[in-house]
């Protein structure tokens, strides 16, 4: 099996960065090199040190681009590529009026196989890598969406939501047929290849007591499943949970209750924690993802990074497509960091690309695989280039420093910005076409 070498500007990460400065949590190659065999990274660095002699080795001259590892998404719906951009009010209008009614489509195999297409060329072309998508309710979009992802190679994280109450008939299934389907799911596709298979429960609101019975006994059959569902997004979603769950007092006690917590349990969202709640989170190293195109768009509230990191929770940064308005992590670091402004917060760039890379990683319990350029990781890259347009270019004549670069294409860049992505090692963005 021949060697893969891309050459360029190379930076990854090695820790969370306590600062701007903080060059000591990441590497950088101003002329750099990741080597490739067998969909693994063997050897990163310096050029000149990392090029293999006699041997044959393809050479991919990527330079003055900057290569690193491909962006994660750690919330997004895969379900929802076309109710990006409707226009409501709040969340459970937009879900009522629009989301609802589209995912019904997806009991048509073929209809998920069609959008599940168009949704893994769209990360290729936005530098995502990796995502953990919710499907709807139906077995068959499931399917659709790991074979879609198989076909791929990609390393995806989903599930067939379970929701059995306070949606159209057409998306309910049952508490039993909930579990059958999904213990089915879980058996066939979890690990096959690069897949992973997520317990999917959407959220309290949506399944009975009954059903969140059968999630937990789902858990308790396979501890070492992911689990995702969204918490505390919004002030009428969160009131009328707690009024559907009189018992408890406070909305991460009803997952708690039923057994959701844990180091592999990504919670949406997660806006409105209670001091209560956040040590909670934080002692069952549950995650809290931020979504904050989404939580902008739909007048949802503002994520406070600063508080979840002081109460010691960890922390995934998503798209959280369709509500939110973009699939590109870019721009989602560009909200975030907006979000973080409003809240008297400051993430400086060097934080936000660690984030949509190792940190989001971190998040998934993966960064053994992905999210860096490490030696035996699987070689799942970015290529960037902050002058992919004229105002970038533009802006890049007087960049003078890294983290100024990567503010640009935080702020700026799109999948204009993308110039390759690379799934195991293999080019993905240049066969999709214009």
């Amino acid at each position: 099996m021949s060697m893969k070498l891309l050459r360029g500007r190379v930076l990854d990460f090695v820790a969370e960065p306590q600062g701007i400065d903080d060059t000591d949590s990441y590497r950088y190659f101003e002329d750099g090199a990741v080597l490739i065999e067998g969909g693994k990274i063997i050897a990163c660095g310096a050029y000149g040190d990392v090029k293999p002699a006699g041997v044959n080795c393809e050479i991919i001259d990527h330079r003055p681009q900057l290569i690193m590892p491909g962006l994660i998404d750690p919330h997004i719906h895969f379900v929802q590529m076309q109710v990006v951009a409707s226009y409501a009010a709040n969340l459970l209008e937009w879900l009522n009026t629009y989301t609802f009614v589209e995912e019904q489509k997806f009991v048509d195999l073929a209809h998920g196989l069609a959008i599940a297409s168009e949704f893994f060329d769209t990360l290729i072309r936005y530098g995502t890598t990796t995502a953990v998508a919710y499907c709807s309710v139906h077995k068959a979009s499931a399917e659709a969406f790991f074979t879609e992802a198989e076909k791929r190679n990609m390393l995806m994280i989903g599930g067939k939501c379970m929701m059995n109450r306070n949606c159209p008939e057409a998306l309910q299934d049952t508490p039993q047929s909930g579990y059958d389907d999904t213990k089915a799911l879980l058996e066939k596709w979890d690990g096959r290849g690069r897949n992973i298979y997520a317990i999917t429960p959407r959220f309290a609101l949506s399944s009975t007591r009954e059903q969140m019975d059968m999630v937990r006994a789902l858990i308790n059959e396979f501890p070492d499943a992911y689990v995702q569902t969204h918490l505390s997004e919004n002030d009428k979603e969160i009131a009328t949970t707690l009024d559907l769950y009189p018992e408890h007092q406070d909305y991460l006690a009803i997952y708690e209750h039923y057994g959701f917590l844990g180091p592999k349990s990504l919670f949406g969202h997660a806006i409105y924690l209670s001091d209560r709640e956040l040590g909670v989170m934080a002692e069952t190293k549950s995650v809290a993802i931020s979504c904050p195109t989404s939580n902008v768009f739909l007048g949802s509230g503002l994520f406070d990074r600063d508080k979840n990191k002081a109460a010691g929770v960890r922390i995934g940064i998503a798209t959280d497509i369709g509500g939110g308005t973009s699939f590109s992590m870019l721009k989602t670091l560009d909200s975030f960091y907006k979000v973080q402004q409003l809240k008297g917060n400051r993430i400086d760039p060097i934080t936000s690309f660690y984030m949509m890379t190792l940190g989001n990683a971190e998040a998934l319990s993966l960064s053994d695989k992905i999210g860096t350029l490490a030696v035996g990781s699987d070689a799942d890259i970015v290529v960037l280039d902050a002058s992919s347009t004229p105002e970038m270019a533009l802006r890049l004549e007087i960049v003078s420093s890294l983290a100024e670069e990567l503010f640009l294409l935080q702020t700026l860049g799109d999948d204009r910005a993308v110039v390759e992505t690379y799934v195991a090692g293999v080019a993905m963005k240049s066969e999709l076409g214009d």
